[in-house]
């Protein structure tokens, strides 16, 4: 099975369709992330990520609920419970 969790797009940097990235915050923890697959992506959006790529666009709803369920499952021990931007439970 794979996982991919959501993150807010804190920097996009470059322009080149096939070589762009952002810095993407997980709950705090910012890290590079592809934006190979989301062209679309752009500052502020929430992307879902799986390793180490953005494959789609959510909503802030959608990305709050996510993290509601990884918490719920205990995956995000030691970290906020919801993305910057997102609304908590």
């Amino acid at each position: 099975m794979c996982l991919a969790v959501p993150g807010k797009i804190v920097e996009v940097i470059g322009t080149d369709p096939f070589l762009r990235s952002a810095k993407v915050s997980f709950a705090g923890v910012v890290k590079l992330i592809s934006l190979t697959c989301t062209p679309e992506a752009k500052l502020g959006d929430f992307v879902l990520v799986h390793v180490g790529v953005a494959i789609s666009t959510i909503d802030p709803e959608e990305a709050a609920e996510t993290y509601r369920y990884l918490q719920a499952m205990g995956e995000l021990d030691g970290l906020d419970a919801a993305p910057a931007g997102a609304s908590p439970p």
